[in-house]
């Protein structure tokens, strides 16, 4: 079709875009691409587009693809916009904003026939295609109006598509205006500043432009009393609400703006409320193994401390993992995955460290994992993860990835925790008896009870080492008390297996096919899972939400002759966890596993699992 005409004297009706003659509508049903440069602030037009179609009622997600560098290279924002619910990453987007100049062609080149692009007038050699709608926006022409210069006219620039799609799709401005003013909180000048670039592009294009895609929205009540946001966001909420109380950490993408949310949260929410003053820390370490040095020293004095991290921090925090394993100090480590091995891809997301963090530590170490897929989960873990790590007396892994973590999910609102802090086994003063060892399996159940530091009982005191011990905190190495001790940290680990959150199930009946996933893989299954049954496929579905596995998982593995375990990274490394916690089992995994750095489509599953 090429450039569309430009119509200087045809008024349209900017009240609801139309397809084309003789074009079916698409509503509510495709995927959004806008390429732009990363460090330009697309980023804000972006999430202006995702809000004000959230504020419409409309299913959205939004994932934002950027590079590994502060600004310049090329970055990608996809909305998948669903009248069924659908979330998870389209295989191709139908719309294309292609406003980066650097990469236009490929942009274009990979648009679906009958796809709509949105681009730039003013440049020259734009590629043109028959089997694809093209609107020409002049955006020079918007930012001479405004007079902006310098990085401020990249800001306008991006204004302008958001006026534009908003008109070809059949956004309402004052959708718009309401997203803004979330994005600016309400700020009035820079609200008005951008939205009188978008009431210009949106009038210019609804004067000139001719629409003839099928592309449109329509206002629906699916999103009525939910939330949007960030997976890091409701992780550092949720730990506020988890009692923490001592943060340690280092800058790494992608888990910063997890401690960027408790430093939001911790000053409004944690504070003495009779003199005012803060009752926590966050310290900025200078590099990860102080930071869970730090951490370790907190959870040992009774502090619900915590960390985040990535990949590369999880390395350089091995040696101190192992020492609060086998010296039973509680601690959280949330570890928001990117794309490795060494430093890899820090922008990417992955599910690589499962195996690494399940076996963090130097010698028999096995560790207690928790894994959310909802923004609502890591709300909820941010308080689990702390009750565990005090009744375990044990670090406790929280694997997010860069999906979840930094992009804008929808939610039901968090509720408030049910149940009052979960301490476990501390005793204080006079309950402590004469007869106290600080490793003694009372209650056969691998874990013993503990005291604080600062206790006026002088039979509190006890020694915390890494190396060996016997039941009294004694040094020892003699083999009776090195093999005993171990044994009983196999004992508390089994104990773990009933006290972890259990796996989500949805079993349809007649199915001969299991899946078993975790995290935000769940989303391309899900999706998957409906394509697969409209084909005559059945399928159930296991999700597992934390590690070590119960006799749940035993259970559904036992009822089918093949199940699928489907995960982001190269080896399968949940399939191999799996199978060395039910060798005799081992035979009916499959493993289906991919990683390009990209979140999982329903594409992929479907094609994966057909294969088979």
């Amino acid at each position: 079709m090429g450039l569309v005409e430009l119509m200087p004297h045809t008024q349209m009706d900017t009240t609801r875009p139309e397809a084309a003659s003789g074009s079916a509508c698409i509503i509510n049903d495709f995927s959004l691409v806008a390429a732009t440069a990363n460090g330009t602030g697309s980023q804000t037009a972006n999430l202006t587009i995702l809000r004000a179609l959230f504020k419409m009622g409309i299913p959205v997600n939004g994932k934002n693809i950027f590079p590994s560098n502060i600004q310049g290279l090329p970055t990608w924002y996809h909305i998948r916009v669903s009248k069924d619910g659908y979330i998870a990453r389209r295989h191709t987007s139908e719309i294309l904003i292609a406003f980066n100049q650097a990469t236009v062609a490929e942009d274009i080149q990979n648009l679906p026939p009958g796809g709509m692009c949105l681009v730039n007038a003013d440049w020259r050699n734009i590629p043109q295609r028959d089997d694809v709608t093209m609107y020409a926006i002049p955006v020079n022409q918007f930012v001479k109006e405004t007079g902006t210069t310098g990085k401020q006219k990249d800001y306008v620039a991006n204004m302008v598509y958001v006026g534009a799609a908003a008109q070809l799709l059949g956004i309402p401005l004052e959708k718009i205006e309401e997203a803004l003013s979330f994005n600016f909180s309400g700020k009035r000048k820079l609200v008005d500043l951008n939205l009188n670039v978008v009431n210009a592009a949106y009038a210019w294009t609804a004067e000139h432009i001719v629409k003839s895609d099928p592309y449109s929205v329509e206002p629906m009540n699916e999103t009525e009393g939910l939330i949007l946001m960030t997976g890091n966001e409701a992780a550092g909420l949720g730990s506020v609400f988890g009692g923490v109380t001592f943060a340690a950490w280092y800058p790494i993408t992608p888990s910063t703006s997890l401690i960027d949310a408790l430093n939001e949260y911790l000053p409004q929410l944690r504070r003495d409320p009779e003199t005012g003053e803060h009752n926590y820390v966050v310290v900025q370490a200078e590099d990860e193994l102080a930071a869970i040095g730090m951490l370790l020293g907190a959870g040992w004095a009774g502090a619900r401390a915590m960390t985040a991290t990535s990949g590369p921090g999880i390395s350089l925090m091995a040696e101190f993992a192992g020492l609060g394993y086998f010296a039973e100090i509680p601690a959280v480590i949330w570890d928001i995955q990117r794309v490795g091995p060494s430093t890899g891809l820090p922008t990417r997301t992955g599910q690589g460290d499962v195996t690494f963090v399940y076996y963090l530590g130097h010698g028999d170490t096995k560790n207690v994992i928790l894994f959310p897929s909802t923004i609502k989960e890591c709300f909820e873990f941010g308080t689990t993860a702390h009750n565990l790590a005090d009744q375990l007396q044990t670090p406790v892994f929280v694997l997010s990835d860069l999906d979840l973590g930094m992009n804008n999910w929808m939610s039901a609102p968090f509720e408030y925790p049910a149940e009052p802090i979960q301490r476990g086994k501390v005793l204080r003063g006079d309950e402590i008896p004469l007869d106290w060892g600080r490793y003694v399996d009372v209650d056969d159940d691998g874990i013993g009870y503990r005291t604080l530091p600062g206790d006026e009982n002088r039979r509190s005191a006890w020694f915390a080492r890494g190396t060996g011990h016997n039941a009294r905190a004694t040094y020892s190495e003699r083999p009776s008390d090195w093999y005993e001790n171990m044994e009983r940290l196999r004992r508390k680990f089994d104990t773990a297996r009933d006290m972890v959150p259990g796996p989500v199930i949805d079993e349809v009946e007649g199915a001969e096919i299991g899946i078993i996933a975790y995290g935000t893989t769940r989303y391309a299954i899900e999706e998957a899972r409906d394509r697969l049954a409209a084909d005559g496929i059945k399928t159930s579905f296991m999700r597992l939400r934390a590690l070590p596995v119960s006799d749940v998982v035993r259970d559904f593995i036992r009822r089918y002759e093949r199940v699928y375990v489907i995960e982001m990274n190269r080896d399968g490394q949940m399939h191999a966890i799996l199978q060395t916690e039910a060798p005799e089992l081992a035979t009916r995994l499959v493993s289906l596993a991919y990683l390009d750095g990209m979140p999982l489509t329903a594409r992929w599953v479907v094609e994966a699992i057909s294969e088979q």
